[in-house]
């Protein structure tokens, strides 16, 4: 049976994703944003190394261990934001996409974070910040 080649970087990664997680958050530097939290959605995108794809074959072992766990990305994620008082939706940001690099598969991790009651004008306020890995992780034998 022939198997199509896998050649360039850009087929050997998967996305794992997050989308439009609306959490309550202590943020904010005025005066009035301390009074309470205020509802902010989070949108997480991780390009991830497939590690099947590095060995040449399509389809790997259906195993939670061999990919990036978007249930412990969403709790890690709840827990950074009941840490406390943020100031700026770029620190928050940071912070998240600092813990999903933390996993050595992740080349690039791409937050969203949105304030969602900002302006009577506008749906949401925010920034949306990129992190990439330099090296790949090294292949796991």
């Amino acid at each position: 049976m022939n198997r199509p080649a896998l050649c360039s970087h850009a087929q050997r990664l998967r996305h794992v994703f997050l989308r439009d997680m609306v959490l309550d958050a202590s943020i904010g530097v005025h005066p009035h944003e301390h009074g309470g939290p205020q509802r902010v959605r989070i949108n997480v995108d991780l390009a991830v190394e497939d590690e099947t794809a590095r060995r040449g074959r399509m389809v790997g072992p259906d195993e939670l261990r061999r990919v990036v766990d978007y249930e412990a990305i969403a709790n890690r994620i709840r827990g950074i934001v009941g840490q406390g008082h943020v100031r700026l939706a770029e620190t928050l940001a940071e912070r998240i996409a600092q813990t999903c690099m933390v996993d050595g598969r992740v080349r690039t991790a791409r937050v969203r974070v949105e304030k969602l009651d900002v302006f009577p004008d506008a749906v949401s306020a925010g920034v949306e910040v990129e992190r990439r890995r330099l090296k790949p992780a090294p292949l796991k034998r």
